[in-house]
């Protein structure tokens, strides 16, 4: 079955571009849109339907721009399933945040009570971002860790806890390309 996407997915489209136009990626000049539509393309690529697909796009508003005014935003233009997968990819709505470790091993603890939807959508995330990262630092080397709450040590933890945990709920290949590219960080780094 093909994935149709209608005015709906434009209109995701046009808020993920609101909300974060002025946003870039950590430590570089590269518009963090390219981030969302990385992690939408993804979704679609992996047979995601329309409500994934924006939940891809969106999928950072609540935690980076706005908290629970995002999510009602989402909820009202979007609906309620829309909603809830992304409030699923946010580790944290409030401000200042939580501690980064106690943040990420919530985050990784409530991937056992998530629909296959976040599942989806959570993974196509992780691995934009360990791509982002492999990229980075056959760029700059070990600089790049500094760009992350986690460090090099924390960053490598939560891709293999991620992983490990996300091995026990779920096959695809979206998780077989992460640990590609998480094994091939760990290679070159250590």
């Amino acid at each position: 079955m093909h994935t149709i996407l209608t005015s709906r997915f434009q209109d995701a489209l046009n808020l993920a571009f609101l909300l974060h136009q002025n946003q870039y990626r950590k430590g570089i000049d590269v518009p963090y849109i390219s981030h969302l539509m990385g992690v939408c393309s993804l979704v679609l690529e992996s047979g995601g339907s329309e409500d994934e697909a924006i939940a891809g796009l969106l999928h950072d508003a609540i935690e980076d721009q706005g908290g629970a005014a995002a999510r009602e935003l989402i909820r009202e233009k979007f609906g309620d399933a829309v909603a809830e997968i992304v409030q699923a990819c946010s580790d944290s709505e409030t401000l200042p945040k939580p501690p980064w470790r106690e943040r990420k091993e919530a985050y990784i603890a409530h991937l056992k009570d998530a629909s296959p939807s976040v599942l989806l959508v959570t993974s196509a995330d992780k691995l934009n971002n360990a791509r982002s990262i492999l990229s980075d630092y056959r760029q700059v080397g070990e600089e790049l860790w500094g760009r992350f709450k986690g460090g090099k040590e924390g960053t490598l933890w939560y891709y293999q806890a991620f992983l490990q945990e996300m091995r026990a709920l779920t096959r695809s290949s979206l998780l077989d390309e992460l640990q590609r590219v998480v094994d091939e960080l760990l290679r070159i780094v250590r």
